[in-house]
């Protein structure tokens, strides 16, 4: 190696040191709420994904991490590429103390709205954690009829590193969802809109009619 190839490699490893750190300290940032609210127990992130879309359900995540955890360029889901997402949902898995999903379809949505319907998605995904949380630190919301205390953060998936990996287990949950739906329903073309009102998918409601997993309550103005 030249002088020059040495001088260029050590400027790309500062670099790349630099990077490094500069995320280590993000994500220090983003335990801030939960170093705050671990002094009274368990910590729990929750965050949902599909409140929007016109066809499928809502679901919701409900994150524990352990306290001294790293989980590196964890962020809010929606400014994650699929394959970043898909790489940290398994590393969540691997890494949480514990964690939960909930999951309510539209016909549920269509019957109690979908508010509403969050919270009860929201409420599963507490039920199925293998430990009891204390505080609940939610994305904006107050979840009704949970016994524990809540902390709503707006824009929580962004500042907390728990509210973060349950928006990308809830969104990498529910998009996988639709993929599978997409081989029952191939003329909506799920895979690749999840169900969000396009051009496409709307002209597609038109043509073909609402599915079973159609929002009826969300897509008035298109049958």
């Amino acid at each position: 190696m030249t002088e020059k190839q040495r001088l260029k490699q050590l400027e790309k490893e500062q670099k790349a040191a630099a990077k490094l750190a500069k995320e280590r300290e993000r994500l220090r940032e983003m335990l801030s709420y939960e170093r705050e609210y671990g002094v009274y127990g368990a910590v729990c992130g929750i965050d949902e994904a599909g409140r929007g879309p016109l066809a499928g359900p809502v679901a919701a995540g409900a994150v524990i991490l352990p306290g001294d955890c790293e989980i590196l360029y964890l962020n809010d889901s929606k400014k994650l590429s699929p394959k970043r997402r898909a790489a940290l949902y398994d590393e969540i898995l691997e890494k949480a103390v514990s964690c939960g999903i909930g999951i309510v379809d539209a016909a549920r949505i269509d019957e109690i709205n979908i508010l509403q319907a969050t919270y009860e998605a929201m409420r599963i995904a507490i039920s199925k954690l293998s430990v009891v949380p204390d505080v609940l630190l939610n994305d904006a919301v107050t979840i009704p009829d949970v016994p524990m205390r809540q902390v709503p953060i707006i824009g929580g998936d962004g500042k907390s590193l728990s509210i973060a990996a349950a928006s990308v287990l809830a969104k990498v949950t529910r998009d996988r969802m639709m993929e599978a739906y997409d081989a029952l329903y191939p003329e909506y073309g799920f895979a690749g809109h999840k169900g969000y009102g396009t051009a496409a998918h709307i002209a597609a409601i038109r043509e073909h009619g609402p599915c079973p997993l159609h929002r009826r309550s969300f897509i008035t103005h298109f049958i």
